[in-house]
């Protein structure tokens, strides 16, 4: 990826994102790692042409198949909530997406693994993290509410759509200390979720209400 590219330009410059950057801190974010990183990923890559004037707007923005690329400020929020346990080597994300997530998390964690029920949009972002250079990255076409075992004990669940419940065989990935992050409930009635499992089972706490799409069962 050039320089050029990630610097931008117009509404995609330096500048346009030091703006955003100043939004989060205004928000509450406070972890410097993901500051600078929101600050340096070019968001309006994983964005299509016709909607990069607005990626760094404080939006989630549609990305086609029903679904979005989450706000900044939400991106954000469970990224630093993900690394409040300390360090991170192995951490499992639930809904590639546009896969902004998890260009970030390959910038702050050595083995990623990601999880994308829609085909086509798990190769979208399989071509641009290509592009992007980012290697460090394993992706899987599959039902996001399995997780993926066969790479379990993971440190860290983020998962970018809401379930109604929490998904039980997600719970049982993490390694002791590990943290999941996730949107739960329908509707209005949504909270971002941190479990973190212990000795003696999980320990829960509420973040903050927020709005995602469906975590959906089944692939296509």
């Amino acid at each position: 990826m050039s320089e050029a590219v990630l610097r931008g330009s117009g509404m995609t410059s330096l500048r346009t994102r030091k703006r955003m950057v100043e939004r989060l801190v205004a928000r509450g974010i406070r972890d410097e790692r993901v500051l600078d990183l929101m600050a340096r990923m070019p968001r309006h890559l994983f964005v299509e042409e016709a909607l990069a004037s607005r990626a760094y707007e404080d939006l989630a923005l549609p990305i086609g198949f029903g679904q979005t690329i989450s706000q900044p400020y939400m991106v954000a929020r469970m990224t630093e909530a993900l690394l409040q346990n300390g360090p991170l080597e192995r951490v499992l994300e639930v809904g590639t997406g546009s896969g902004f997530q998890t260009a970030l998390l390959a910038s702050l964690v050595p083995q990623v693994y990601s999880v994308e029920r829609i085909a086509p949009l798990l190769e979208q972002a399989r071509r641009r993290l290509t592009r992007m250079r980012i290697a460090n990255v394993r992706f899987h076409h599959s039902d996001g509410h399995w997780g993926w075992p066969e790479h379990a004990p993971f440190d860290a669940i983020l998962v970018a759509a809401a379930p109604n419940e929490i998904p039980e065989s997600l719970l049982m990935q993490l390694r002791i200390e590990g943290a999941l992050v996730i949107p739960v409930g329908s509707g209005v009635n949504q909270r971002l979720m941190r479990y973190t499992r212990t000795p003696f089972g999980f320990a829960d706490e509420t973040l903050e209400t927020v709005h995602f799409v469906p975590l959906q069962e089944g692939v296509g």
